[in-house]
Formats: structure tokens, C-alpha cells, sequence
């Protein structure tokens, strides 16, 4: 579920335009005693240095340079000769071809202990909008899937919400783009297209039943995650017992809470077979759409996610660099030239005329910020974050000169470039073409492929477990959010791989030192299962039931009922997961 641009460009395209995004740099520019002289007249530059007693690294003619490392010395005789123009220090440049997105760390995707780890045990399925495969950071090989009548190839995506979600599920580290949480190409995906046009308004739950079907007879004999960042208000209870099956069978299905901002259950998310998650942003509080129930499972980061996208890409130039923006709903597509300048918050005009001005979020509305610069003169409107990362905005009406929001960090290192010629291009591509585009989206959508890609990370580790072991990992090893213990707002908190890692090697719990017995029980016309078990410790203890849980004394006893017809699988953990009993399945 997406809560980004209300408006998305419908079937656009080609010209490729590479975002780059600032690498962070040394706080002080670092003095290791190379330097760049400039000469008036560069004959027999390079021996003046030698002469000096510097060593010459390279030799500039163009620019009538030579780059040298320079002891004292004979850094100040240079200094001082008539020949030179000035001495400046060589400065360090960094990397700016690939962005790592903040939900990557922040759900330790990116720890050292995955280095070496591939993610070939699963296969994670996609039931969205399709997925351009033709996109630069997104996968062409181990990858395959297909499509309900109507809906076009799986491997195109006309609305390009499909094509965020993979992007965050598995985006390539290549040195352009984006990471993904498994990065390294070895995620097996199958896609389920069952959105299409360019809204990708809705699908039957028929539509997700059929595809969830083809999910597990494509899943190669890998472990089997399915994620959807979709959802309805009613439930089925065809769909239901769908999820159920395939929860029974081993599949674990991961599902957005919703985005309506209020506590309704979403559906498949309130399915007990299925982990609802909800959205947080990079200070790990959750988001305002993000729905907040009894079914909330886990959280993730759901606010400006910077992801792939089919898309012409918006950007802000200048200064000689490219920075990565998203067009501002109801601002005018087009692209716009002029002198940058730093507006500072853009409360009120400013003698703008002609000019691109970078505005930082805060205080003043989207629409008050760019009707100030429109009526300062500006041309176009770059407006950067507050806070870490980017965002996605709207005008909630329109206006005649273009604008794009920016990550914080991109907008800081374009004030340098004040006074320079800049660009804000946000205009709409060539109709039936596709773009290597990359948006910042808002929505449990978003949040949803973290936690997808996560449980993949994890489980190709540990292939030897169940779904439900690695769901009750991914709840044990949570980062508590909110209020203590589970809650409505973050469920059991934001998910961690490298925590549900060490927690299933051991060294987070995962002992099956407690013993568990089940029973089934006939009583008064109705199941019941009895529960008996030792070997806990605490005064309570953590059932899971199916995957769901709940807690109850730790008296050594418990029976759960009454049970309707189908198959129930238990297990017993100490409420800090130091220890687990084995699982234990009964059928009515």
C-alpha cells in the first residue's frame, strides 16, 4: 500500500539520467602532503618540482598543474616562486555512484556476517505490479514469474509500485542506484503480476488466491517467502484458509498493515498465517498512516524509501553534479535552468527572479514553499529534508513552475554549488518507454519488502528451519518500540536481521531445552488441545499457536479451545526467548 504521489506517471520512459547521492566525507579535508601547484608558464614544470625536492604524481598540461606530494619545504618554495600561480591541496573524492538506503542498516541487512552469506536457499514472491527487469539495478537472472489475464507481462510494470517493492527486496550492489537488503544477486524471485495501469488500483482476492497458488508451485524447492504490499478491508475466509494452507505447508506470507492511519485491520495482514507489518520512519517512530491494531505484527522502515522505479527519474544539477529527487505532486512537469539559490525555509518571497531555489522542509506548507518562490520570480523549487533521508510530497493543488523533493543530505552538499548554474528537470519521459528511475515512497508497502527481504537473508542461512522458527526469531529479536512489550503501533518492534541471525545460531537463545508435550482433548462437543510442558523459566511463558502467540502462566500447563476443524502447530518459549521447546502439531 503506497501512500507516495497521488499522481504517477503512467507509462513513461527513456533517457537515462544516474542518480548520485553525496558519500559521507572526512569532516576535515585531509593534509597527506600532496598538493596541486598551478603554473603561469608549464615548461619545465615538473623539474622545478624535483628541484624543489617534491615528487610529481601527475602532470597537467591542460590546466597547467602538476599534482605532487610536497615535504615542507619544498612546499613553501613553490609557494614563493614567481612562476607559481598558487598551491592548493589534492583533494580526496569519493565514491557517489551508489546510495544505500537508511531501512538497509537499520534493519542490519548490511552487517558483516552477510558478507559471505548468499540468499540462494529462498525464493521470495512478489505479488504486486510486475517488475521491470530491464532496470540497470534489479536482477535479469533468477528470476521468472507470471500474470492474471489482463494485467500485461510480469516483467514490465506500468504504476511502478512492483518494481519499488523489489528494488528493496533485492536491489544489486553495482555500483549504481540502490542496495537492497539481499544484494548480491542470488535471491531467487518469482513475480506475480496482478496490478496493472497506471494507478494499479485494485485486484480481486481470487486474483491473490490464484497468484498465491503459482507462488508455491514456482518456488524451486527454496524455502518460500511471499510478500504483499497490498490489502483490503474484508476478509475472506477463502483467502483465509489459502494463507493457512500454505502457512501449514511451510510458506511464510508477509503482508502491509495498511495505510489508512487508524486502527482497522487489513486483509491478508490479519490473517493469523500471515506477518502484518507497519511503517516507521528513520527515527524508528511510526508513521501517521500507518495502521495500528491487534494484528500488527513487526515494523519496518516505511518513509521515504528510496527505491527502483520504471520511471524518468527527477533530478536537481548543479555545480557538476546530479542529485536524486521526486517530483512534488501538482507541481508543473517540466524542467527548468537558472542561477541556484538558498531560500532557507521559503516563508515569503524573495528576489528570485530567474533563479532555482533550494528550500529545506519545515515550518511552512509544500504549497506555501513553492508559491514563494513562484511568486519571487523562481523558476523552479528544490526542497530538501529536515531529517535524514528523502520524502514525498504534495501540493494538494498545483502550480506553474517545477518542483522536487530531495534527501536532506543531497540538499546540504548542493548549497555549495549557490551561485552556479542549476537544473530541476521533473519532466514527464516518452510515453511507452521505461527509465532506471529512483523515487522516495511513503506507505507499509515499503515497510513490508524490509521485513520480506529480511526473513529471506535469515532463512537461507538456516534452511534447516521452519516458517515458524524463523517468524518467532523475527519476533524474539525485534527492537522494542513504542510501549513495552508488544503493541498495537510497532507489534513486537522493528525486525533485525543480524539479531534474528545470532538467534538462531544460538547465541541470541534458541535452546529447545523446554520439553512440550500436546494433546488432543474431546470435551462437551468441542476440540481442545492440552498443553503440558517443563523446563521454563520466568513466572510466565510464550505460546506459539500457528505462528501467532500469546502468554500465559508458567505452571506447567494450558489448553487452548475451543478449535475448529484443521491442524494446529505449538510451541512453548521462555517470554525472552532464551530457550524454546521443539514445535508440536495436532489435527481435528
Amino acid at each position: 500500500m503506497n501512500r507516495r504521489l497521488a499522481t504517477l506517471l503512467s507509462v513513461l520512459s527513456v533517457v537515462l539520467l544516474m542518480p548520485f547521492s553525496v558519500v559521507a566525507q572526512d569532516a576535515t579535508p585531509p593534509n597527506d602532503g600532496r598538493y596541486m601547484v598551478k603554473f603561469k608558464d608549464f615548461n619545465n614544470a615538473a623539474s622545478l618540482v624535483r628541484s624543489m625536492g617534491g615528487r610529481p604524481i601527475h602532470e597537467l598540461g591542460p590546466q597547467k598543474v602538476v599534482a605532487a606530494i610536497l615535504p615542507e619545504q619544498a612546499l613553501r618554495g613553490l609557494e614563493n616562486h614567481p612562476n607559481v600561480e598558487f598551491v592548493e591541496v589534492d583533494q580526496r573524492r569519493y565514491l557517489m555512484g551508489e546510495t544505500k538506503p537508511y531501512g538497509i542498516p537499520m534493519v542490519q541487512a548490511d552487517d558483516p556476517i552477510f558478507n559471505n552469506n548468499n540468499s540462494a536457499g529462498c525464493t521470495v514472491c512478489i505479488i504486486d505490479s510486475g517488475y521491470y527487469r530491464g532496470h540497470e539495478d534489479l536482477q535479469d537472472s533468477s528470476v521468472a514469474g507470471t500474470n492474471d489475464s489482463g494485467t500485461g507481462f510480469w516483467y514490465e510494470d506500468s504504476c511502478g509500485h512492483g518494481s519499488h517493492v523489489a528494488g528493496t527486496v533485492a536491489a544489486l550492489s553495482n555500483t549504481v542506484g540502490v542496495l537492497g537488503v539481499n544484494a548480491n544477486g542470488s535471491l531467487n524471485i518469482w513475480v506475480e503480476k496482478v496490478f496493472n495501469g497506471a494507478d494499479c488500483a485494485w485486484a480481486y482476492s481470487s486474483d491473490l488466491i490464484a497468484a498465491l497458488n503459482r507462488c508455491r508451485n514456482n518456488a524451486g524447492g527454496r524455502k518460500l517467502v511471499v510478500s504483499m504490499s497490498l490489502g483490503g478491508t474484508f476478509s475472506s475466509s477463502t483467502e483465509n484458509s489459502a494463507f493457512q494452507d500454505a502457512y501449514n505447508a511451510g510458506v511464510l506470507s508477509i503482508a502491509a498493515a495498511g495505510n489508512d492511519g487508524n486502527t482497522r485491520t487489513s486483509y491478508p495482514a490479519g490473517y493469523a498465517s500471515v506477518v502484518s507489518v507497519a511503517a516507521v520512519d528513520s527515527s524508528k517512530a511510526v508513521a501517521s498512516f500507518s495502521q495500528q491494531n491487534a494484528d500488527v505484527e513487526l515494523a519496518a522502515p516505511g518513509v521515504g524509501i528510496l527505491s527502483t522505479t520504471p520511471f524518468k527519474v527527477s533530478s536537481l544539477t548543479a555545480g557538476g553534479s546530479s542529485y536524486l529527487g521526486s517530483n512534488v505532486d501538482g507541481s508543473a512537469r517540466t524542467s527548468a535552468t537558472g542561477a541556484l539559490v538558498d531560500g532557507g525555509l521559503c516563508g515569503s518571497a524573495g528576489a528570485w527572479s530567474g533563479k532555482v531555489v533550494l528550500c529545506e522542509r519545515g515550518t511552512y506548507s509544500f504549497a506555501e514553499k513553492v508559491a514563494a518562490v513562484a511568486n519571487g520570480g523562481g523558476v523552479a523549487a528544490a526542497i530538501y529534508n529536515n531529517a535524514d533521508g528523502g520524502f514525498s510530497g504534495t501540493l494538494n493543488g498545483t502550480s506553474t513552475i517545477p518542483a522536487i523533493s530531495m534527501a536532506r543530505a543531497d540538499g546540504l552538499a548542493a548549497k555549495s554549488s549557490a551561485g552556479s548554474s542549476a537544473t530541476v528537470d521533473n519532466a514527464e519521459g516518452v510515453a511507452g518507454q521505461s527509465y532506471n528511475g529512483y523515487e522516495y515512497y511513503d506507505g507499509t508497502s515499503m515497510a513490508t519488502p524490509h521485513v520480506s527481504g529480511v526473513a529471506a537473508l535469515v532463512w537461507s542461512n538456516f534452511t534447516n528451519k521452519s516458517n515458524a522458527d524463523i517468524r518467532a526469531a523475527l519476533q524474539n529479536t525485534a527492537e522494542d518500540l513504542g510501549s513495552a512489550g508488544r503493541d498495537n503501533a510497532y507489534g513486537y518492534g522493528l525486525v533485525r536481521a543480524k539479531a534474528a541471525y545470532d538467534y538462531l545460531a544460538g547465541s541470541g537463545g534458541g535452546s529447545t531445552a523446554i520439553s512440550l508435550t500436546v494433546k488432543k482433548v474431546r470435551s462437551k462437543g468441542k476440540n481442545y488441545a492440552d498443553l503440558s510442558w517443563s523446563g521454563a523459566t520466568g513466572t510466565d511463558v510464550t505460546v506459539y499457536k500457528n505462528g501467532s502467540t500469546f502468554n500465559t502462566a508458567n505452571d506447567g500447563a494450558h489448553r487452548d479451545g475451543p478449535l475448529s476443524a484443521g491442524s494446529y502447530t505449538y510451541k512453548v518459549c521462555n517470554t525472552d526467548g532464551s530457550a524454546c521447546s521443539a514445535e508440536q502439531t495436532v489435527t481435528y
